[in-house]
């Protein structure tokens, strides 16, 4: 009597095959996404938040760089449909798109944020 080999072995195999193939392929589209986020953080938010969100111009003005990203999310949200009044950040916020809020939002979440000494 034959005996069958067992397909559940290969699942696990699969999935880290599958894993691994991927990465590269994630990894460029990660890479595009944050060229096209700091080109337009670059062109938009560097005059008043600084480079990297990282040295705002005025003492008023937040740094973005190193905040959290669903923060960032809400607040150019909140810009975007009027429910935060300030009219230079919504005059910026309400032409962008949803995916290049969500961009924004991953590129200034990863960058450097303020760090205290203890």
């Amino acid at each position: 009597m034959p005996v069958e080999p067992k397909q559940t072995a290969l699942v696990p195999v699969l999935a880290v095959l599958i894993v691994v193939c991927m990465s590269p392929i994630c990894a460029i589209a990660a890479t595009a996404s944050d060229e096209a986020a700091k080109k337009k953080a670059d062109e938009a938010c560097a005059v008043c938040h600084g480079p990297e969100g990282g040295k705002p111009a005025t003492p008023e003005t937040p740094r973005l760089g190193g905040q959290e990203y669903g923060y960032l999310v809400q607040a150019l949200n909140d810009y975007r449909k009027g429910a935060r009044d300030n009219p230079l950040m919504s005059a910026i916020a309400k032409p962008l798109t949803d995916q290049e809020v969500h961009q924004l939002a991953g590129y200034f979440s990863r960058q450097q944020g303020l760090t205290t000494k203890r």
